[in-house]
């Protein structure tokens, strides 16, 4: 069996930035013990399953560990696949995914918007296990459903922080948000999920669910346009906006390689 194999970087113009995914078409689902089997093979934050459904596409996200239920990255890697390489006569796609659909729209000079569900985050305590594993105490911490926000007072605290992952991965959520207000930006972030064999991510559109109604909150920008800046070793730039319960997000990728998988 050959399944073709797509490798992007994400929320970047060009290779060597931005978050690298793996997409892969197929015809039909493989069995779910060999797409996960692909991403540990593949080793990436991120490995994306697209089938047909109807005039829309079923979409899956697989980490090297385990599948997930939103990926933001992968998602526009997909869509920048199928728009320049599969389905070239569309502007918008719809995915089915288990967050619901997904719209994609291809914008202006190749920018591509997607369509989230907003995730806000509550004010909780902060774990002990969160601070040590930080390394440094934020000024506010909040939970969503899916992972924790640790807010800090510049992007140099944001930008130095060196986890202790070990302890990070036993905390109740999949992942941690740490941000801070941007120089050059209106926010900054990074993100942390060692639960699902993902350390640091180089840039996380689904955390971007969360950071959105936090910033448009605080900074009291309501549906106005938000720049975001994901301040990893690689580093992303995402354009964000909050419509009501809805969040999008948009950004580019640049194809790294092409090929196939031989099982």
């Amino acid at each position: 069996m050959k399944i073709p194999l797509y490798q992007l970087d994400a929320f970047s113009d060009r290779p060597f930035a931005g978050n690298p995914a793996a997409v892969c078409p197929l015809e039909s689902w493989l069995d779910d013990d060999v797409m996960q089997e692909i991403a540990a093979e593949n080793n990436l934050s991120e490995t994306a399953f697209v089938v047909r459904d109807g005039e829309d596409f079923a979409l899956r996200w697989f980490t090297p560990l385990s599948e997930v239920d939103l990926c933001g990255h992968a998602t526009l890697a997909t869509a920048w696949v199928l728009f320049n390489l599969l389905e070239t006569d569309r502007d918008t796609l719809r995915f089915g995914t288990r967050s619901g659909q997904l719209v994609v729209q291809l914008g202006e000079d190749g920018l591509l918007v997607m369509d989230f569900p907003a995730r806000p985050a509550v004010p909780r305590e902060a774990p002990r296990a969160l601070i040590g594993g930080l390394g440094a105490e934020p000024m506010e911490v909040l939970a969503s459903e899916r992972d924790y926000l640790a807010v800090f007072a510049n992007e140099d605290d944001v930008r130095k922080l060196k986890p202790d992952f070990a302890r990070l991965r036993g905390l109740d959520r999949l992942g941690i948000i740490v941000s801070a207000p941007g120089e050059s930006a209106d926010f900054v972030s990074r993100f942390f999920a060692p639960s699902v064999g993902v350390p640091e991510d180089p840039v996380t559109g689904s955390a971007h669910c969360t950071l959105v109604p936090y910033w448009a909150a605080r900074l009291g920008r309501g549906e106005a346009q938000l720049e975001a800046r994901q301040i990893s070793a690689r580093g992303g730039e995402l354009t964000c906006r909050l419509l009501g319960d809805r969040v999008t997000i948009a950004g580019r990728a640049a194809l790294y390689l092409s090929g196939e998988i031989t099982l």
